[in-house]
């Protein structure tokens, strides 16, 4: 019996043993964020800031509802020696578009508009647009009436027309001198100004980045009644607890607030003054852009994209509907429309509703990296952010860095991700 009793606890210690080394290996085969991917992920983001191209970075992945990535290195202020930390503020640029397209979404959901709706329905001042056709001999705009009205929809999918170059002759100086993107402007008088200068190209025919999402802030405002800062505050931002995300950055926030870099060179940084970089963030200016302007933390727009993945309710908070969710997660360009400008540089995307859709997975490897099905935007400094709902999978990366991507970031660190990509019948 004694001798019963020396073994029990021998025998319970290796099933301990036994069972522990059972589940690690269960988790990194079916996790993609595995200690294999944290390895690449760290020395991919810590190469950057050895080789001086980048002050700052920091990433956040969740997969399955845990977190299974978080690290930053470098600086996000090196004037100061602040490091880069999880609560470090960033300017999201771009990345606020998902933002207000959730918010309009919401109102969808309550069947204030449909998406084929004619914008002009709701805003007058999209009436009657007219669309360019070059300039003839004596430098005139030729100007023709639109086949049809610009709808909702073309303002979700960037197809409703609204240039946004500064070469495109007559048209171009035109834009300049209504500056409809002036800090200045209400979102009514920023409308105004877009409803009056012509349309590039007809509705619906070509895919253009534009000011397709701040005409977006601006109809939730004219359909809900409520100024758009406190509707995206109330019905998106608020319910999330998303504390940090907003257009200007409280006083005692300021230190945390990044500091924004110029690169001009292989290896070269210039710190950009806080007051030029930070312009729009420092006090509080008439215009509230559904289409850039708010500034996030990682964990912030986590909390985002983690509402997206989990089909519109976070923590019990439901924001949308899954069925919405999956409506704005699904390509929306038709094949018509083969003028894309720069938007297949993302990969073989199509486009939703304020995200780019991937529509198949990459036939080579010098192609973006990502997983068939997973909707995605950026910002023009540099931060990315994905929802992967294949895996389950939310990445943030956040840096603050001009311009936009030229040193393949995006793409390392979704190879770093993922693992970089075989071709099919490559494979070894």
């Amino acid at each position: 019996m004694k001798k019963q009793l020396k073994v029990l606890p021998s025998i319970i210690l290796l099933a301990f043993i036994f069972l522990i080394s059972c589940q690690k290996p269960e988790k990194e085969s079916s996790f993609i964020v595995n200690d294999e991917a944290v390895g690449r992920l760290d020395s991919t983001l810590q190469a950057y800031v050895n080789s001086g191209n980048v002050a700052g970075i920091s990433a956040l992945i969740y997969e399955k509802d845990q977190e299974v990535y978080f690290n930053a290195f470098g600086f996000a202020n090196k004037e100061k020696q602040i490091p880069m930390d999880r609560n470090t503020i960033v300017q999201i640029y771009s990345m606020t578009k998902p933002i207000t397209g959730t918010a309009l979404m919401t109102l969808f959901e309550e069947g204030k508009f449909q998406l084929d709706d004619p914008l002009e329905k709701y805003a007058p001042e999209f009436a009657d647009m007219k669309v360019y056709e070059g300039v003839d001999a004596d430098g005139n705009m030729i100007l023709v009436d639109a086949d049809r009205p610009v709808t909702i929809r073309d303002i979700t999918r960037h197809t409703a027309g609204f240039p946004n170059r500064d070469n495109i002759p007559g048209l171009s100086e035109v834009m300049k001198e209504k500056d409809a993107r002036s800090f200045e402007n209400t979102l009514t008088v920023m409308a105004e100004k877009i409803g009056s200068t012509p349309l590039w190209f007809q509705p619906g025919t070509q895919w253009e980045y534009g000011q397709s999402v701040d005409v977006q802030a601006f109809l939730v405002e004219r359909i809900s009644g409520i100024p758009y800062e406190d509707y995206v505050q109330d019905y998106v931002l608020g319910p999330l607890n998303m504390d940090d995300t907003r257009y200007v950055v409280r006083e005692e926030d300021l230190d945390r607030f990044s500091a924004a870099y110029q690169r001009t060179g292989d290896g070269e940084l210039t710190q950009m003054p806080d007051s030029s970089a930070h312009a729009f963030n420092l006090k509080k200016w008439p215009l509230t852009p559904g289409g850039f302007g708010l500034t996030s933390t990682l964990d912030n727009y986590m909390t985002f994209a983690r509402m997206l993945v989990n089909e519109g309710t976070f923590k019990g908070t439901t924001i949308l509907k899954p069925e919405t969710v999956k409506l704005m997660a699904t390509n929306h360009l038709p094949d018509s429309v083969t003028e894309r400008s720069w938007l297949p540089s993302k990969g073989r995307v199509g486009f939703g509703i304020d995200f780019a859709v991937r529509t198949d997975p990459p036939a080579t490897p010098e192609e973006m990296n990502g997983v068939v099905g997973e909707f995605f935007w950026d910002g023009a400094a540099s931060t990315l952010f994905w929802v992967d709902p294949v895996n389950e999978l939310t990445a943030v990366m956040f840096v603050q860095l001009y311009p936009y991507d030229g040193i393949s970031l995006h793409k390392n660190f979704r190879d770093a991700v993922y693992g970089k990509y075989i071709p099919k019948g490559n494979n070894p």
